[in-house]
């Protein structure tokens, strides 16, 4: 048998766009031979629906886009099997009225012949809002001319039941135990996986583990592109049963639309060792993950430009870089802003990358506009501002001129904060938070620093050529880099002034983020007393901050987003 893989790129809510996006995959896979079509979790509805799941009325579409597609498959051919990722109402009106299911369609029908067992519930999931579990694992009988094919059928979690290599194993049943009862021929898994550190090769192991269980190959088929702060990186592949974790039998490429066939009758040659993931190697999928992201972002939402701030820092560096990969140079612009604190050298710098990405400037100096501030709120205030007061009035100033051209112009307006900065509330509401999408809101600035250093190291040469930037020479550029650190409110301001070192704060940040360690833990793992003070205390007070962040691009375990869920008023 020839299965395709099919991934696809689906908009959420988009049930006939999404139906023809499979269409058009069937074709291609129908041209190369192929006897099954394996699209992603929930593929004609994109993942995640939310609330649109909650729609009757669109519900009761679906039904109509899958006769549609049905009758156009047979048409094509009428002997190609498609499973297709879809939501089945319950024959009851009890809570939650749907199942995360998978249909077969075939011969100018379709039938529901999979359901969900496991559903995911925590982070960004929110699975059981909206569906049931099923009660047992599905087994399909697919004939074919040679023979009829037992297929285990699982979406996504089902396959996640390692709890050695996934912590948040959830409670349940094993749906890879059950079938292996059931003398399964292959393993399908559906899924909608986000990107995430080290997931591919967590995922390639799962499906190593559940090939071995079952002594037959498993078909992970995953969703790709950008669904508002979660980015699929796709990269499917088929897994074969290996003594020890070994690299796919067939892997389609991450951040792309592909469809690929894998014959049952391939040779299965001894695979090579999966790669053991490290911080070097995760760099070009995270930078491929964030464009992919922005551009999804824009494009889904109907913005073909974006507009930015450019200070020069490394921030606003990085993310423009990302907006050209993005969008091309020729689609983003930027706007200098400075102010009687900005040095020469961050206007220069900002400059110079702008010119190396080709992508537009203007600048727009703020030193009358702080003045007009400081003279209208002297008499009211009994002073001119002061401190941060004045500091941030800069802020708000430069997010609302960035607000109004993009307003004037149809931009998509992306705001450059990092992760450290929303974690302490080194930031302004109404100021330099202003944005459609924070780009890179879920990157310590540690990680910013590593991946402007990779974006100008020989290793990202290729990259950089696939995306459509310059492939020689500096992008970020040395002096960016190495700059230190500042807002560049106040005369020879650093962020040291008032942060301890990101060497410091940052891997203190991730202790407490990620692993939600106590003051306790974070002590006992070597952090210093008043480190953890001062930065336990000013993350509290920033709470109020993140909640009214713009939406980021989630490429860590724990970002805030809709997956982050701590109250404001507490302690």
């Amino acid at each position: 048998m020839r299965i395709a893989l099919a991934q696809i790129n689906p908009l959420v809510g988009d049930l006939a766009g999404n139906a023809r996006r499979i269409l058009r995959a069937c074709q291609d896979a129908h041209r190369a031979g192929a006897d099954l079509v394996v699209t992603p979790e929930l593929a004609l509805w994109g993942y995640p629906a939310r609330d649109l799941l909650l729609n009757r009325s669109r519900v009761s579409a679906q039904s109509r886009e899958m006769d549609w597609l049905s009758g156009e498959l047979a048409a094509l051919a009428p002997h190609l099997g498609v499973l297709v990722g879809l939501v089945e109402p319950a024959s009851d009106q009890q809570q939650p009225r749907l199942f995360n299911a998978v249909a077969l369609i075939r011969g100018g029908h379709w039938r529901v012949v999979g359901r969900k067992q496991l559903l995911p519930s925590y982070d960004v999931f929110d699975e059981t809002r909206y569906f049931r579990a099923a009660e047992g694992p599905s087994v399909l009988d697919f004939p074919t001319e040679e023979r009829t094919w037992r297929l285990g059928l699982t979406i996504c979690e089902d396959l996640w039941v390692d709890g050695s290599l996934h912590e948040e194993r959830l409670r349940g049943p094993d749906p890879i135990a059950a079938l292996a009862e059931q003398d399964v021929d292959l393993l399908l898994n559906l899924s909608a996986s986000p990107f995430g550190r080290h997931k591919t090769s967590k995922r390639q192991q799962l499906a190593g583990q559940a090939a071995q269980r079952l002594h037959c190959p498993v078909i992970y088929v995953n969703q790709v592109g950008g669904n508002d702060e979660l980015v699929f990186d796709g990269a499917s592949f088929v897994a074969v049963p290996a003594p020890e974790p070994s690299a796919p039998a067939l892997q389609l490429p991450s951040c792309r639309e592909a469809v690929q066939i894998w014959a049952t009758d391939q040779q299965l040659e001894r695979r090579t060792a999966l790669i053991t993931p490290s911080e070097q190697n995760e760099l070009e999928p995270l930078f491929r993950a964030l464009v992919l992201g922005v551009k999804d972002y824009a494009r889904k939402c109907g913005f073909q430009q974006a507009l930015l701030g450019l200070s020069g820092g490394i921030d606003s560096a990085l993310v423009a870089v990302i907006a050209c990969a993005a969008l091309g140079g020729e689609q983003v612009q930027g706007l200098l802003m400075p102010s009687p604190w900005s040095s020469k050298g961050s206007i220069d710098d900002a400059q110079t990358l702008a010119e190396r990405l080709g992508l537009r400037t203007q600048i727009a100096p703020i030193q009358s506009l702080m003045d007009g501030f400081a003279t209208t709120l002297e008499p009211v205030l009994g002073g001119r501002p002061t401190d941060v007061t004045a500091e941030n009035l800069q802020s708000r100033i430069r997010g609302t001129l960035l607000m109004a051209m993009a307003n004037q112009q149809g931009q998509l307006l992306l705001s450059t904060g990092n992760k450290s900065e929303l974690a302490v509330g080194y930031c302004t509401l109404y100021g330099d938070m202003n944005g459609g999408l924070a780009v890179i809101g879920d990157l310590y600035k540690s990680s910013v620093f590593a991946l402007c250093a990779w974006l100008d190291s020989d290793a990202s040469q290729a990259c950089r050529r696939d995306l459509g930037l310059p492939s020689a020479g500096e992008l970020v550029g040395r002096a960016i880099r190495e700059k230190p650190p500042s807002a560049e409110l106040r005369p020879d301001q650093k962020d040291s002034d008032s942060l301890p070192d990101y060497a410091v704060l940052d891997p203190l940040l991730r202790d407490m983020i990620e692993e939600r360690c106590s003051r306790e833990d974070l002590l006992a793992r070597g952090h210093a007393t008043g480190d953890v003070d001062r930065v336990q205390r000013l993350f509290q007070r920033a709470e109020f901050k993140r909640r009214q962040a713009p939406p980021l691009l989630k490429v860590s375990g724990q970002a805030f987003g809709t997956g982050w869920r701590l109250p404001i008023a507490a302690v």
